[in-house]
């Protein structure tokens, strides 16, 4: 009896861990339908954002991050990575901070790559945006003066939520590709 439940559970975990971290062409399609509602109303809010999506080397959409704190936070949301207008990676971002933070909130996030090695180095795996990287708040006209920094520009739009906050922390993605 104790093989028999063990086999379950080792095939359970085994079906686990082949959807949590292959590509999962149902979820892929979901989340295209979320991050192309993203793109519309970001780029509804600041049409000149379209100059970021011509010219980067591939982009970012992760359509809600949601995060919370109360001294220590966190946040996590998932979305794709784009080439040449395609999907080509199921994208997931976590962030722990630490400082002062109370509530919650839930944004999305546009990272753009300037360059292909942008990309590539993106791509390798668990890249991270460290405290010094600046996000630019989208609204309307915010892109026509915001610029890349060592490759990558980062914009968030609110999509609700309160968050009090002076923290220290970073983000780190997960990149499975197609």
């Amino acid at each position: 009896m104790k093989k028999i439940l063990g086999m379950i559970l080792m095939i359970s975990l085994g079906w686990s861990a082949s959807a949590a971290f292959g590509w999962d062409p149902r979820e892929a399609a979901e989340q295209e339908a979320k991050a192309q509602a993203a793109i519309a109303a970001f780029k509804e809010k600041d049409p000149s954002i379209q100059a970021f999506f011509d010219a980067a080397a591939g982009y970012v959409v992760i359509p809600t991050v949601g995060k919370g704190g109360i001294g220590i936070g966190g946040a996590r949301g998932k979305g794709l990575l784009y080439e040449g207008g395609e999907a080509t990676a199921v994208v997931t971002l976590t962030q722990l901070t630490i400082g002062f933070q109370w509530g919650g909130q839930a944004y999305s996030e546009f990272i753009f790559f300037e360059t292909a090695g942008d990309v590539e180095r993106f791509k390798q795996g668990n890249y991270e945006l460290g405290a010094q990287a600046s996000a630019v708040a989208a609204t309307a006209g915010a892109s026509a003066d915001a610029n890349y920094s060592s490759g990558v520009a980062v914009f968030t739009q609110a999509k609700g939520g309160l968050m009090y906050e002076a923290s220290v922390g970073g983000q780190k993605f997960k990149v499975e590709l197609k």
